[in-house]
C-alpha cells in the first residue's frame, strides 16, 4: 500500500522531519569532516601536493606508505562541555571524524618524500624519479 504514495510523499516521515531539524538546530557537522580538499601541483622535478585539513592537529594526522600506495589518514575528536556553578551540563557538544585518502606514488622517489603541516595545510612535496630511458637493441635469430 505505501508504495502506491507519490514520490513527493514519501519524503514526509517523522525520521526525515527529524533529521532535518537536528541539522538546522545543530549544523551538518558530516560535510565539513568527509572530505578532504586536495590540489596536486607539477613543480618540474617534484609535485606538491596540498591537503586541507582545518581543525586537525599534527598528532592527528598519519601518512603511510605501503608498496606504491600513499596514504593520508586524520582522526578529529572534539568535545565542547559547559557547566553551570553547580556542575550541571548547560551546553555538551561531541564532534567526531575520520577520513583517509589514498594517492599512487609509482614514478616518486619515496625514499625522499618531504611532510609539512601548517595553518590548516599538508604539504607533500613528491620528488619525481627519473625517467626510464626504454632499452633499445637487436636481439638476433638463432
Amino acid at each position: 500500500m505505501f508504495d502506491l504514495m507519490p514520490f513527493e510523499h514519501r519524503q514526509r516521515n517523522l525520521s526525515n522531519y527529524f533529521d532535518n531539524f537536528e541539522k538546522a538546530l545543530f549544523g551538518d557537522f558530516t560535510g565539513s569532516l568527509s572530505e578532504c580538499k586536495t590540489d596536486i601541483i607539477d613543480q618540474g622535478d617534484k609535485y606538491l601536493l596540498q591537503a586541507e585539513l582545518p581543525g586537525f592537529a599534527k598528532e592527528d594526522i598519519q601518512i603511510n606508505l605501503e608498496g606504491d600506495m600513499l596514504t593520508i589518514h586524520a582522526e578529529h575528536n572534539e568535545e565542547n562541555d559547559e557547566k553551570d556553578e553547580k556542575g550541571h551540563y548547560v551546553r555538551r557538544e561531541r564532534r567526531f571524524g575520520s577520513f583517509s585518502r589514498s594517492f599512487d606514488v609509482s614514478g616518486i622517489r619515496t625514499d625522499s618524500i618531504q611532510a609539512d603541516y601548517k595553518n590548516g595545510v599538508l604539504e607533500l612535496e613528491l620528488p619525481k624519479a627519473a625517467p626510464q630511458n626504454p632499452v633499445n637493441k637487436r636481439i638476433e635469430l638463432k
